[in-house]
């Protein structure tokens, strides 16, 4: 049954739909461009780190900067389909330079960072967009079904994956990634929305969406709460895979069915989000994301005794943290554009990207020398403690009392 909302949007149909493919294209790449390094260059654990750092940094050098040329520029949808295409070519470079035998790291790289500096200005545009296409009152029921698409992508894709890899080798497998970029930007090449108002100011543009979330407390608060949850978040994962097959000897293929558990808890959660919000009202359901995600995850650490029980803590731990993330990602998405005005979305997106990816690697390092220096469970329980400060952060404020979506703040 299609739902409501997608047949009295067209154009929000045509959008969800591109992002729907590209986001199961996203979880194949995911799997599929580490193993090009792994199988394809025998890369190394410092190579890969690089590699890896090479896909995140776009997000700290680029995110203001791009949320201000689009901000000033227009043609958001222009934007996001030459950020689609350009990103389909790239990756598609690293089969062909496989199939000729020219594939090398410092393609690899490059490939890396170009296609992450494209995704800072899809993701920077993206969100005006949605609320070009998308009414006030539907944000939360929109936000439910995009996040819903990424959830059963989080199911699908890795597996999906998986068997393009051993089937196809790891490079060929790419192009399905690459593909899913043509397919999205075909669907954006179909909406009909008309492009949201530009601002043309020549002081603070760059710094303007940073000054906004300062000035808006519930942004403010919203921000650092979940800046906070990645942090410690990011210094979890960054040891969790480790700790679950050294200290609690779960195989790999018994882990990767827990780590499913996380994508099914997130689909249930993208689901009932709607009635959360609509029972409790969108700000409590934001707080209650920010204590269902991460707390959870003191299972890890607190997991011991027979190895079923292990297997059911994890399993539990997974399952309850997808469940809570998707809370918290939705109600506070719907929150966060309903009080950013059109004409700054793009540098205010800008901003949040720089503050919450540029905590992720922070969080990961940390992560590393907290387990090398405390060892892994002690720091799995720093990790796990310390990501529920984001809820402490957010009590003070107005969310636990914000029944539904707030007015526009100026």
């Amino acid at each position: 049954m299609i739902p409501d909302l997608l047949r009295r949007l067209p154009d929000f149909r045509r959008f969800w739909t591109g992002q729907t493919v590209s986001l199961f294209g996203d979880q194949i790449s995911l799997l599929a461009l580490p193993l090009v390094g792994v199988l394809a260059l025998h890369l190394g654990a410092g190579e890969m780190g690089v590699l890896s750092a090479a896909i995140l940094a776009p997000n700290l050098l680029f995110s203001l900067h791009f949320g201000d040329l689009i901000d000033r520029r227009g043609r958001r949808r222009q934007a996001m389909i030459a950020a689609d295409l350009g990103r389909a070519a790239l990756l598609a470079s690293i089969p062909v330079a496989y199939a000729l035998g020219a594939l090398t790291y410092g393609q690899l790289v490059a490939v890396g960072f170009l296609t992450g500096t494209l995704s800072v200005l899809f993701g920077v545009s993206e969100s005006t967009l949605f609320a070009s296409i998308v009414p006030r009152d539907s944000y939360v029921e929109a936000n439910q079904l995009l996040h819903g698409s990424r959830a059963f992508s989080f199911v699908a894709g890795p597996s999906v994956g998986g068997v393009l890899v051993q089937a196809l080798s790891a490079p060929v497998a790419v192009v399905v990634d690459a593909l899913s970029f043509v397919v999205s930007a075909l669907f954006l090449g179909r909406i009909g929305a008309p492009d949201p108002a530009t601002e043309q100011a020549t002081r603070g543009r760059l710094t303007a969406g940073v000054r906004f979330i300062r000035g808006t407390p519930l942004l403010l608060v919203g921000l650092l709460s979940t800046a906070t949850i990645n942090l410690f978040n990011f210094g979890f994962q960054a040891l969790f895979v480790l700790y679950a097959t050294r200290e609690l000897q779960v195989r790999p293929g018994t882990l990767g069915i827990v780590l499913g558990a996380g994508a099914a808890g997130a689909v249930l959660g993208s689901l009932v989000t709607g009635r959360v919000a609509a029972r409790l009202g969108i700000g409590p359901a934001f707080v209650l994301g920010t204590v269902l995600f991460p707390a959870p995850l003191l299972l890890v650490p607190l997991a011991g005794g027979p190895h079923a029980l292990v297997l059911a803590m994890l399993f539990a731990a997974e399952f309850g943290a997808g469940f809570g993330l998707m809370l918290l990602d939705i109600a506070g998405g719907s929150i966060r554009l309903a009080l950013i005005p059109e004409r700054l979305q793009a540098r205010v997106m800008g901003a949040f990207m720089l503050v919450n990816y540029g905590v992720r690697p922070i969080g990961s390092l940390l992560g590393g020398v907290l387990g090398a220096s405390l060892g892994l469970r002690p720091t799995l329980w720093i990790a796990t403690t310390g990501a529920l400060l984001g809820v402490l952060i957010l009590l003070p404020s107005p969310a636990p009392r914000l029944r539904t979506l707030p007015d526009a703040a100026e």
